[in-house]
């Protein structure tokens, strides 16, 4: 792993100089601390690749260190080294999550052999977390609401066949992860799964985008070029904000998948496919066609198996699950202990609208796992654009007057907390209220700050 940072940590200053001096001429970036105490303050500034950690250390020694290095960091790589090495030793630094034991003298060959090691494992643990990851990011249709079952059992029924599917939902709901659990869970699982935003592609590029383009077909056409339908031949293409195609296109299209074949541009010879086509739109077609923006004959050509993803305001008792998996995930992908969401947060979330929907709550919960450095997420701590706007209309009938007026009070006070950072003082003082009353008040609606 080329610039890989290292840290020795030994008492002998010779034999630090030494190794840090072998390590640099190795092409490592290499530190050095004489004690474990220093030692675990460099990781606390830095980020290393490895550690090469002495077992007998002034004050800490260094079975004690590794414990505590393996409790803050669970995945840091740490070498031991000792000149009074025993069996037993060795097994218990194994256990206690040691990649590998050298003992002294060192041998210059075994070092960077171990070393080697360490980091080709490390990289592989990383190459299989992110590979991991990305498949669960991926292909995971998280939700136990009625909506999220129901669109759960049409990916079970729909994929197995060849039926073309248009998948309606706004933006940030997830068209495109469901048109891969569809392709995943389909006889075309082990082919191509090609992807077109048709609203990302200028106009006079989309038609080679699709279809390819022979050498000199238009200006700086140097070489030829495959398109998307030729790229997904006997696999899956999915054709994203399909409504966003100008008629012309959709023309071609319609021609396409009634013949299954099409023309280069810029060629006279016909390219045979076979592919399924799984269409998506965040705009209302039935608008469209009215008025003469989308192709009444490519719409029936496409809406076979028509798909409804729901947007979240419509699912919030997914909310929490939605958080979890997102919470967890970015806690791994970044090195992070899984943070806990406090329920006053919780419950700010639920009540937000999400009117970017789960693309929206996703980068929110990536911001928190990065910026939040406790291990709770608190209600002060998310964005202020959730804190004013989360949503607070409610029907209230004349019996529910009074239920309807402590709500109002509770959300007064928790909005002037999180304006004044949790100080109780300072807000008693802002609405107007003694402090010792709006103590009482906090104990009545179950507020509680840090």
């Amino acid at each position: 792993m080329s610039n890989a940072r290292v840290l020795v940590v030994d008492d002998e200053a010779n034999l630090r100089t030494s190794l840090q001096q072998i390590l640099g001429d190795e092409g490592y970036l290499a530190d050095s601390a004489a004690s474990g105490e220093i030692c675990l303050e460099q990781l606390e500034k830095n980020k290393y690749d490895a550690v090469f950690l002495d077992i007998w250390l002034p004050g800490k020694g260094g079975l004690e260190v590794l414990k505590e290095i393996k409790s803050r960091l669970p995945g840091q790589y740490v070498i031991m080294i000792s000149g009074h090495g025993t069996i037993e030793t060795a097994v218990t630094a194994t256990k206690l999550g040691a990649f590998d034991f050298i003992e002294k003298p060192l041998s210059l060959e075994k070092v960077m052999l171990v070393l080697e090691h360490a980091l080709k494992q490390k990289q592989l643990e990383k190459e299989n977390r992110n590979l991991k990851s990305f498949i669960r990011q991926e292909t995971a249709m998280i939700g136990s609401s009625v909506p999220m079952k129901a669109l759960r059992q049409q990916v079970e029924y729909a994929a197995p066949t060849e039926g073309r599917i248009l998948i309606y939902g706004e933006n940030g709901t997830g068209k495109e992860l469901v048109a891969r659990l569809i392709h995943l869970n389909s006889s075309r699982k082990d082919q191509s799964f090609i992807e077109v935003n048709c609203a990302a592609i200028p106009e006079d590029l989309i038609e080679s985008e699709l279809f390819g383009s022979v050498k000199g077909a238009y200006t700086g056409s140097t070489e030829s070029r495959k398109g998307k339908f030729g790229l997904a031949d006997q696999g899956t293409l999915f054709l994203d904000e399909v409504a966003d195609m100008s008629l012309k296109t959709q023309a071609k299209v319609l021609r396409v998948l009634e013949e299954q074949r099409f023309y280069p541009v810029g060629s006279h010879e016909a390219i045979e496919v076979d592919v399924r086509v799984i269409a998506a739109t965040n705009k209302d077609l039935e608008r469209e066609m009215e008025e003469e923006h989308f192709r009444q004959d490519l719409f029936f050509r496409l809406n076979v198996i028509p798909f409804e993803v729901p947007p979240l305001r419509e699912r919030k008792e997914d909310v929490p699950e939605l958080v979890d998996f997102f919470m967890e995930d970015f806690c791994h992908r970044y090195g992070k202990r899984k943070k806990r969401i406090h329920s006053e947060a919780m419950k700010k979330l639920q009540t937000y609208d999400w009117p970017g929907n789960v693309r929206e709550l996703k980068n929110t919960v990536e911001r928190l796992v990065i910026m939040v450095q406790a291990d709770k997420v608190t209600l002060f701590d998310l964005p202020s654009s959730i804190l004013k706007t989360a949503s607070r209309k409610r029907s209230v009938s004349p019996q529910q007057w009074q239920q309807a007026r402590e709500e109002f009070e509770r959300q007064f006070i928790l909005e002037k907390l999180v304006e004044n950072k949790g100080n109780v003082s300072r807000t008693a003082t802002a609405i107007g209220m003694e402090r010792t009353h709006l103590h009482r008040k906090m104990k009545a609606y179950a507020i509680k700050v840090k």
